[in-house]
């Protein structure tokens, strides 16, 4: 399939401003995430979906590609369907946050290849397990639970399942990279935000609630997104022992 891997960088940020420019071992963070990914073997291109002329400029001072998107999208999902919209040649749209500069590339690919193992998947994300049981009950790592064949039931800030009985069941971080048909992207960014999605702040949600399936792919390794001083430094130790 013809695989496009976009890269949504917003430069406002409560938390860290100028996120997409904050300096990692020597490179702009938005330079790294795209290198990362450009390692992806089934990707057929990758482009950084940017709102800031700075932005733009570091991405193609690396060797990478950008497009300059609109400011006022409500959503990263909105920014990725401009992106979509302007290329009609591609048949997968794989997102990748504009601030996992840790990515790994076969995650990537791993997402791509499910595409290839079922004709009918119209949208695929990634799980990891969780051991940690502050790491479990804090808002802001997302859980899901999934069906016996790996799709989506629901995704929470809650701890859930809920361990009213020892079962052993493992409990599961949702990693916020997705892949879609491009068609359906399209379409996904069009529906109207749903009840459950404006309850848990979660836009995946809305696919659920619309009847949509999603493909959950699993692995085993950790994830270091950046939305904190304290991420970017801890982000900056990693790459200086890589």
């Amino acid at each position: 399939m013809n695989t496009l891997c976009v890269i949504p960088a917003r430069y406002a940020s409560t938390r860290l401003p100028g996120k997409p420019l904050a300096d990692i071992a020597g490179k702009p963070m938005i330079s790294r995430v795209f290198d990362r990914a450009s390692k992806a073997k089934l990707v057929t291109g990758v482009i950084a979906a940017v709102d800031d002329e700075r932005v733009y400029e570091a991405v193609v001072k690396n060797g990478g590609t950008a497009m300059m998107t609109r400011k006022d999208h409500a959503t990263g999902t909105d920014r990725l369907a401009e992106v979509a919209a302007a290329h009609p040649e591609a048949e997968l749209i794989i997102n990748v946050q504009g601030d996992e500069p840790l990515i790994d590339p076969e995650i990537i690919d791993a997402l791509a290849a499910a595409f290839d193992e079922d004709k009918e998947l119209q949208m695929a994300t990634v799980k990891s397990p969780m051991h940690d049981k502050e790491e479990m009950t804090n808002p802001n790592n997302v859980k899901v639970v999934t069906d016996k064949n790996g799709y989506a039931l629901y995704f929470s800030r809650s701890l859930m399942p809920y361990p009213r009985e020892d079962t052993g069941v493992t409990v599961y971080k949702h990693i916020g990279i997705y892949a879609y048909k491009r068609d359906f992207l399209l379409n996904y960014a069009k529906m109207e935000p749903t009840p459950l999605e404006k309850t848990e702040s979660l836009e995946q949600l809305r696919a659920l609630e619309n009847g949509f399936r999603i493909k959950v792919i699993e692995t085993e390794q950790t994830f270091v997104g950046v939305d904190t001083a304290e991420d970017l430094a801890k982000v900056n130790e990693i790459y200086k022992n890589m």
